[in-house]
């Protein structure tokens, strides 16, 4: 057992992230194996810039809100990431919006995720094996976000033995349990979680015709068909509810699910066939005012993924491969009284992709490849062309599944890594990158009912080109290990509202938005301390980001609502003992960038208000500490375990919205209102695993 274990880290190390998904269902030891998937000396020798393993025993420890375990707020203590908001579940990779990050489960697209609009994520981590985060720089394997890809696998089932856990916390209670179907050549693995948020609003008398809560399950079969073949099956669904009163109700939620076939030809081959499909959907209802408004949306998946890995010596590695993807997206569906209106599109995305890896000499490393990446966008529903204002001139109505225009980019990666010496490297790296479904938001938070538009016969798909270069060391015994990359990215048909315009404006989305282009860059720096009682790292970038649209701004560069200077993250883990486990998150960030009214002036009474600028100020500094302890005891098989948490412990309000107000008081007329969601907020979780 020991030798196999042994064999297994090798391989599992040796390979990118996209080939551990392919080889990690066939080891037995997987939560071992995952573990020590994120080492110090992982983190020099990993050939491709601007990647974070993320290891889920390290996320454990983590402080969260709530007390839950949570990797994308973990994710946000990482350097060159940064978080948009309380109450957020998104998060900003090297000067992108997360809408250009692309979310992967078990293969399959996630939108959105955030649960009770960001306070909770999207992924139960008793669920989670393993992920990777690729900034912007990824292999030619993966693509579909010009910031960011998110690489997450769900664990396999324990094949020889049952385990089971459950945890009670003050707002919500997950479950757990794997095991074998039949000893050694099958297993599952279910993991739920539901809110009871709504049981506290129904015992108020203010509050009981509220509606709050959310759900999740994740289900894994794994099935070992024969030496040479595994077949893993997963689900996952996730729901939200919010409700107040008879004035507003909401929905929204992804579904997933996917089917892994992994086949080994020999040793120096294997293939991985893989069909996913998921759907993410939202659904507003408002009535205010004697008007009733309904919405709903959605964006639909199905990919079929074929790759191989061939690896002909020890010192060179070939990924390839094809992905085909129907897509299907509601940009929106509403009611306003009489009036029903929608908009649907189709389309049709091919990628066919080579990434090749090579050990050079014992200094030189190089992974380089191609994407070559072709959309159709297909007929079935309206499109139109309009002019500079956002006028209609011409309406097309092609026939379904009719070609309507296809766009055709080639991709290129290439990342080089010089070892100087078993201590010390030097990377570099280019990627482009294109996605081509486009989040249009009035503010830099995401929200669930983003309007979400794709690729058209006027809309361009986004574009990214970076380059990047970084320095790594690490001491002789492995106790520390410290990073420095710098970056810079130039980015093609970004979109944004054009003055005056929202989400609701009209239907027609291509009336609502214009097209221009962006530059991100900035300095990421991390130290890291792997070894003894108090274990943590530091994290600390600076970065810059700039868009410009001719039409918004008198057509010159403004800061992009995204945009903070400064952004540092302290974290320490303490060992006390056996039991207790001691830690502590402390973040720093620059205010995000807003438009404040230059001027305003009244008519007939009502008061308007004049933007001279597009992001000209600043919120104030984001700032909170984080505070958490947890006690285990074991007493034979069962392990119980209490979880202590203190979010925002100095009680910081940081600014959650902030809007402007009259008031004749003051010189300039307005007054600047600021919005907080969090103060200080105390949690406590108990958790048995048998």
């Amino acid at each position: 057992m020991g030798r196999r274990l042994l064999l297994s880290l090798t391989v599992v190390t040796s390979l990118s992230a996209q080939a551990q998904r392919d080889v990690i269902s066939r080891v037995d030891t997987l939560q071992e194996v995952t573990v020590t998937s994120r080492s110090a000396l992982k983190r020099i020798n990993e050939v491709q810039i601007g990647v974070e393993k993320v290891e889920i025993a390290t996320l454990a420890r983590v402080p969260a809100l709530f007390g839950e375990k949570d990797i994308i707020k973990s994710i946000q203590l990482l350097p060159g990431v940064k978080s948009e908001s309380d109450g957020s579940g998104g998060y900003q990779v090297r000067g992108g919006t997360s809408a250009q990050n692309l979310i992967l489960l078990d293969g399959a697209t996630v939108y959105n995720a955030g649960h009770l609009m960001g306070l909770f994520s999207t992924f139960n981590d008793e669920a989670l094996a393993n992920a990777s985060l690729y900034k912007g720089l990824v292999p030619a394997q993966l693509g579909g976000g010009t910031s960011s890809v998110f690489d997450i696998d769900t664990r396999s089932g324990d094949m020889q033995r049952y385990h089971f856990s459950g945890t009670v916390g003050l707002l919500s209670a997950k479950v757990m349990a794997e095991g074998p179907i039949q000893s050694d050549k099958s297993s599952f693995l279910f993991a739920g979680r539901r809110s009871y948020l709504d049981i506290f609003l129904k015992s108020s008398k203010d509050y009981k015709d509220n509606t709050m809560n959310f759900y999740d399950a994740n289900l894994r079969l794994n099935f070992r068909l024969s030496p040479q073949d595994m077949l893993s099956l997963t689900f996952f669904r996730g729901r939200d509810n919010m409700g107040i009163d008879d004035l507003m109700d909401m929905s929204w939620g992804n579904t997933t699910a996917a089917a892994n076939w992994l086949h080994t030809f020999g040793d120096p081959l294997y293939a991985n066939t893989q069909l996913t499909y998921s759907d993410f959907s939202d659904d507003v209802g408002i009535d205010l005012m004697n008007i009733h408004y309904t919405m709903a949306g959605y964006i639909r998946h199905l990919t079929l993924n074929h790759r191989q890995v061939w690896t002909p010596t020890k010192r060179h590695r070939v990924n390839y491969g094809l992905e085909t993807t129907y897509l299907q997206l509601k940009s929106a569906e509403w009611d306003i009284d009489f009036l029903h209106q929608r908009e649907k599109r189709n389309a049709w995305m091919n990628s066919l992709w080579v990434n090749e890896e090579w050990k050079l000499n014992d200094h030189l490393d190089l992974s380089a490849g191609a994407r070559l990446h072709l959309f159709t966008v297909l007929g079935g529903s309206p499109y139109y062309q309009v002019d500079a204002k956002g006028n209609i001139v011409e309406t097309l109505t092609p026939g379904s599944g009719e070609f309507v225009k296809t766009y055709a980019d080639v991709e290129p990666r290439v990342s080089l890594k010089w070892a100087i010496s078993q201590q010390y490297s030097v990377k570099i790296g280019y990627s482009r990158t294109s996605q081509d479904i486009h989040a249009i938001r009035g503010s830099s938070a995401s929200m669930p009912f983003d309007r979400y538009t794709m690729t058209s016969n006027i809309v361009s798909p986004e574009q990214a080109d970076q380059v990047a270069a970084g320095w790594t060391a690490i001491t002789r015994d492995g106790a520390y290990d410290f990073s420095l990359e710098g970056y810079y990215k130039d980015i093609r048909n970004v979109y944004d509202y054009r003055d005056g315009k929202s989400f609701h404006s009209e239907i027609e989305i291509e009336r609502l938005i214009l097209g221009g282009k962006g530059r991100a860059y900035g300095l990421e720096l991390a130290a890291h301390k792997n070894e003894g009682r108090l274990t943590g790292w530091l994290s600390y970038t600076l970065s810059w980001v700039e868009n410009k649209i001719e039409g918004i701004n008198g057509g010159e560069w403004y800061t992009a609502p995204n945009d903070r200077r400064h952004d540092l993250a302290v974290v320490g883990m303490y060992h006390l003992n056996d039991r207790w486990e001691l830690s502590a998150a402390w973040r720093y960030n620059t205010g995000q960038a807003l438009t404040a009214p230059s001027a305003k002036f009244e008519v007939d009474g009502h008061t308007y208000y004049y933007y001279a600028e597009r992001n000209g100020y600043r919120a104030p500094a984001y700032h909170r500490l984080d505070l958490s302890a947890t006690y285990s005891r074991t007493v034979g098989k069962t392990t119980h375990q209490w979880a202590f948490g203190l979010y925002n412990a100095y009680n910081r309000y940081n600014p959650y919205v902030i809007t402007f107000e009259n008031d004749d008081t003051k010189p300039s007329g307005t007054k600047t209102v600021q919005t907080s969601l969090f103060g200080i907020i105390p949690s406590v979780s108990f958790t048995i695993r048998y």
